[in-house]
């Protein structure tokens, strides 16, 4: 998920160094007591040096807004891409995606895959997940090993038609600071139109879950409101970001979010990512370094990312100071340059238009996807070949692909297909 320097010391568990909240009991990742520390020096981290700029770089195609709602803004095809994997531009400012972590974090939880056991009788105490004896306080956390127990957010499924998106806490980390949001609508003119927009909350900022929360509702509140109306899919997409922007900053204001009780913090911050299509247009938008693909469904044509990273190693592959594999393999590699949040540099929302000539899918991810996946040809090998009408299973694979290959972050993940089906037409 994504990070950014700390701009000030913060308390630590002296069990498993992770950062603490004021008033908390038990530390979060490991359980520890806290209570047992009243009145003892709070341990601190030292802040992380920001990484050095790039320079702006490589051309990419270049699509023109609409001048107004009738008149239909320039598309490209996938195949017009400077390559399956865009390089990236140069922005001011730079927030860490990746702080360094542990080979190992010790799990909250059972694989989210395996199926739960038999729900416990009404008025049963609720056992631990963690250590199967303790019980469950108020509070979710067990009375014996201290362990936080299972969120709602920890793993969320949800088909629409259609689309469908999963999203889950990975293997490593507390909590899901991801979030989604997808639809169906329809045009002015009753052509059907889905979206899907997926968020990825900065994990070193102030609440990064409610951030990915309001951004995807805003953004995907605004998109049923405009396209119905006539706008033109990139025009509301355009809108759209700006919109879970403005939601993003109001919560600045709130007072779960005042400074003087998390001075060390930023303002709530997330990425955003998104994606429209109707029956001969797809449109994508984002902030930050979240991701589309497009995936044929004749797999001998080739797979392209649609998206250009917000990110400092696509600043550096765009500044021709380093090439893909050198700059990705550097601990600054997901240091992002662009994200949603009150102390943003500037809103730079990206939108694109296209005009597949061919069927296919289109997979929108946060990087706990595509971090497992990240050449377009790698990612459409591991899209089942029946992603176009089975969206929910294909999202559950792509998922536990992630989850395979070790669940570092917390991974999200909507299918859609294209061209959009007619109204009504749903998934098998």
């Amino acid at each position: 998920m994504s990070q950014m320097p700390q701009q000030a010391a913060l308390s630590k568990c002296p069990s498993c160094a992770e950062p603490l909240l004021s008033g908390d009991r038990f530390c979060e990742k490991c359980g520890y007591d806290l209570s047992a520390l009243a009145g003892t020096p709070a341990a601190f981290n030292s802040a992380v040096p920001p990484p050095r700029p790039g320079a702006a770089g490589a051309a990419w195609p270049q699509v023109s807004e609409p001048a107004g709602p009738d008149a239909p803004a320039a598309v490209h095809r996938p195949a017009d891409l400077p390559g399956a994997e865009p390089d990236g531009r140069g922005h001011s400012g730079v927030r860490f995606d990746h702080a360094p972590e542990p080979e190992e974090y010790p799990l909250q939880a059972p694989d989210p895959r395996v199926a739960a056991e038999e729900p416990a009788p009404a008025g049963a105490a609720k056992v631990c997940v963690a250590c199967r004896a303790g019980r469950v306080d108020h509070d979710g956390y067990c009375e014996n090993c201290g362990h936080a127990q299972p969120r709602e957010r920890d793993h969320m499924e949800q088909s629409c038609g259609p689309i469908a998106a999963v999203s889950d806490r990975g293997l490593r980390h507390h909590r899901n600071e991801d979030s989604f949001a997808v639809g169906c609508t329809a045009l002015a003119d009753g052509s059907p139109a889905l979206l899907a927009i997926v968020c990825d909350g900065v994990s070193s900022a102030t609440r990064p879950d409610d951030a990915s929360q309001a951004a995807s509702r805003a953004a995907s509140e605004s998109l049923l409101a405009a396209l119905p109306q006539g706008t033109h899919p990139q025009q509301a997409m355009h809108e759209a970001i700006v919109a879970a922007s403005r939601a993003v900053n109001a919560l600045a204001g709130e007072p779960a979010t005042a400074r003087e009780h998390a001075p060390h913090q930023n303002a709530p911050a997330c990425t955003l990512v998104g994606a429209v299509i109707t029956a001969g247009l797809l449109v994508v938008g984002w902030v930050g370094d979240s991701r589309v693909y497009w995936v044929p469904v004749d797999r001998s044509a080739p797979a392209a990312r649609l998206t250009e990273d917000d990110s400092w190693a696509a600043q550096m592959v765009a500044a021709g100071l380093m090439n893909e594999a050198e700059a990705y393999a550097d601990e600054r590699a997901h240091a992002i340059t662009g994200w949603l949040g009150a102390d943003a540099y500037e809103l730079e929302p990206h939108t694109a238009s296209f005009k597949p000539d061919r069927p296919g899918v289109v997979v929108v991810c946060t990087d706990g996807l595509w971090n497992y996946a990240e050449a377009a040809g790698e990612m459409a090998d591991v899209v089942p070949l029946d992603a176009a009408v089975r969206p929910l299973h294909s999202a559950q694979v792509l998922v536990g692909h992630a989850l395979d290959g070790g669940g570092h972050d917390n991974v999200t993940v909507a299918v859609l297909p294209f061209p959009a089906p007619p109204m009504g037409a749903g998934s098998a």
